[in-house]
């Protein structure tokens, strides 16, 4: 079995990501972030801006706000598997999605270069996951002081994005 279909173990991540990891399809999970990556952009960079504007109810992210979201996390959870790839186990900092989103001031942007943004993030990481090697893979670090491993964190990465996904057709894009 390939190291990328084996899913995190217990003691790999704090429980509270767990229901990210189960979102998670089984199978390859590199072959998951490829795929689900493409799709995202797709969708994101399909939307008008105006559109992209959107907030389905008061005090909820805008889908612009919610598309740079995912930006960030690519990035802070890629920056943990780097880190503890590299025998850093840390303890690196949390990073707090409510405080940061207001401060992207993503509705200023265009969805079209958010969407263009998370595509970069996300073939950076596909690449650099791509050359850990076994060891790695496995190493642990911590970070928002919980513990994660690289895997974990490859996964993390692929059940939020869904996650988000899901939210948007659901509650933003009517089923889109």
């Amino acid at each position: 079995m390939s190291r990328y279909t084996t899913r995190p173990a217990a003691g790999e991540f704090n429980e509270y990501y767990a229901g990210y990891i189960e979102e998670a399809p089984d199978g390859d999970i590199l072959a998951t972030l490829a795929q689900r990556g493409d799709e995202t952009h797709r969708l994101l960079s399909g939307l008008s801006d105006e559109k992209a504007l959107h907030r389905y109810a008061e005090g909820k992210w805008s889908v612009k706000e919610v598309a740079l979201h995912l930006a960030d996390a690519e990035r802070v959870f890629g920056y943990r598997a780097l880190t503890f790839s590299r025998a850093d186990a840390g303890p690196l900092p949390g990073f707090d999605e409510n405080a940061w989103t207001p401060e992207s001031h993503a509705d200023h942007r265009r969805i079209h270069d958010i969407a263009g943004e998370l595509a970069s993030a996300r073939q950076a990481n596909l690449r650099f996951f791509a050359g850990v090697d076994d060891e790695q893979w496995l190493r642990r670090g911590t970070a928002s002081g919980n513990p994660f491993s690289v895997r974990a964190l490859a996964w993390i990465i692929a059940g939020h994005e869904a996650h988000h996904i899901r939210v948007l057709k659901e509650r933003y894009l009517n089923g889109a």
